[in-house]
């Protein structure tokens, strides 16, 4: 669970410190950058597990896949910042796997990351990696006695003694001058044993990505924690495949794999009779908050092509996946994530409006807190550890979220150099958390106003023709424009 992230240097980014709960929605206009933030958890979730410039590669460049890695560093004109630095704080889970699928207990759970990555000129004819070097890494743990202190969010003492284990005196990663020389220190779980040294000059990766079970189970959990960090981009063509028999039964973060995850969700328990038949309809009724009226949803198995497919009977007939609406598609996926207990982590999603309905948004949101921990239980099989940040610049989003869980995106302008220029700032509101307890900066009620009166008044040029808005008889309908008339 990532509770605050720091990013300075990264794209747009400079300077943001941002606290996170169990759901947050970032509105914004277009172009502010609040697509950015999620770039830069995407960045450390792929530095957890590529090297350096596969995962600069694998961040979007305005909608591309970038081709050159100095874009991701901000730029004034034509002067790039050298370095981009991150923090982030989490939370990772006390048990999990190594690369080998062994088990692994974790030492301590909040911990704390620190990357500084700069940018060097690089010829064809360099023995280096790449133009990318790593000029600090740490990894630390914070303290139990200071967790409140970090952790700002509302939540009991049930859920907090469930997910905050483990004490430690020694950092877990830290980077030191030996000889003159940078280098990074592995230091081993359990504060003993002599760290061992690794040259930062020339790391092709960080040495987070490359942690054993061996030297520190807890580094290895804090990778698969960032590992977990997924951006979802829900493609109705991917919602809509069958599914062969071998396919992975773990949804895709582009919505493969939507038959098999089901199945393997209703086969789970295969000695209960109905374990089936209760993961079926949990997913129908909470698809019927969205659609209306849904009587099953299942899997068909062809036994002869050796496919999976997702039906759903609603009004009495039955409809493949292939049938249904875009936004429909995408909330059958996210309605079955809600009931996959395996899936944890970070779940990043742009725009969660896009086909729905306005009058099912809040159907939209109450699914996307259900799929979030639940802060004021212990975590469990029925409360797993996850946590979803969602885009947004629907009004229709914005007039249902919960004032807690809302940060507005705005522009900032700075000076450097004598040059002028915008960066993304992150505003909550007034009376909030993240402002009475974090001081975070608060957002002003006329960014509001377009969200909440997002109807903007007729030009003045008599020439431009009648909206549907200005039609006298459905202005007497309107909340706040009848009353006005």
């Amino acid at each position: 669970m990532l509770t605050r992230l720091k990013v300075s240097g990264f794209k747009n980014l400079v300077d943001i410190d941002v606290r996170f709960g169990p759901f947050t929605c970032i509105a914004g206009a277009n172009g502010v950058g609040k697509s950015n933030l999620l770039d830069s958890i995407g960045f450390l979730s792929a530095l957890a597990d590529n090297t350096l410039i596969d995962a600069a590669m694998s961040i979007r460049d305005e909608g591309r896949k970038t081709t050159d890695v100095r874009s991701l560093f901000h730029r004034v004109g034509d002067q790039y910042s050298p370095e981009m630095s991150f923090q982030a704080e989490m939370i990772i889970p006390f048990e999990g796997t190594d690369d080998l699928r062994q088990p692994v207990k974790a030492g301590v759970t909040f911990l704390r990351y620190d990357l500084l990555i700069g940018y060097r000129d690089h010829s064809p004819g360099a023995s280096s990696p790449g133009p990318l070097e790593i000029l600090n890494e740490k990894l630390n743990h914070i303290r139990l006695r200071d967790a409140n202190q970090h952790l700002l969010f509302e939540f009991t003492k049930p859920w907090r003694d469930s997910v905050l284990r483990g004490r430690r005196v020694a950092p877990l990663l830290s980077t030191d001058q030996v000889g003159g020389r940078r280098v990074i220190r592995i230091h081993q779980d359990g504060n003993a044993g002599v760290p061992r040294n690794v040259p930062a000059e020339n790391l092709p990766r960080t040495v987070l990505s490359t942690a054993n079970s061996a030297e520190s189970p807890t580094a290895v959990l804090a990778r698969r924690e960032m590992q977990s960090w997924r951006r979802f981009q829900l493609e109705p063509s991917s919602l809509r495949r069958t599914d062969e028999f071998s396919a992975s039964g773990h949804l895709g973060t582009d919505g493969s794999n939507l038959a098999a995850t089901l199945y393997r969700l209703a086969r789970a328990e295969p000695s209960q009779e109905d374990a089936a038949t209760l993961v079926y309809a949990k997913v129908a009724n909470r698809l019927s908050d969205l659609i209306g009226d849904v009587q099953e949803v299942w899997v068909d198995r062809d036994e002869r092509r050796e496919l999976l497919t997702v039906h759903v009977r609603g009004n009495g007939t039955p409809h493949p996946a292939r049938s249904l609406s875009d936004g429909t598609l995408r909330f059958l996926a996210l309605s079955v994530l809600e009931q996959d207990p395996e899936f944890t982590g970070l779940l990043c999603l742009e725009e969660p409006e896009n086909g729905i309905h306005p009058e099912r948004i809040p159907a939209m949101l109450e699914l996307l807190n259900a799929i979030a921990v639940d802060p004021n239980e212990p975590i469990g099989a029925e409360n797993p550890l996850r946590q979803v940040i969602v885009n947004t610049h629907s009004p229709g989003v914005v007039g249902q979220v919960r004032d807690e869980d809302l940060l507005i995106a705005q522009h900032r302008e700075y000076s450097r150099d004598k040059k002028r220029y915008k960066a993304l700032v992150l505003r909550a509101l007034p009376g909030t958390w993240r402002v009475t307890k974090g001081q975070a900066p608060v957002a002003s009620r006329g960014a509001l106003l377009s969200y909440l009166n997002p109807f903007q008044p007729r030009p003045s040029d008599s020439q431009s023709r009648r909206r549907v808005i200005d039609r006298e008889d459905l202005q007497l309908m309107l909340p706040g424009l009848g009353a006005a008339s």
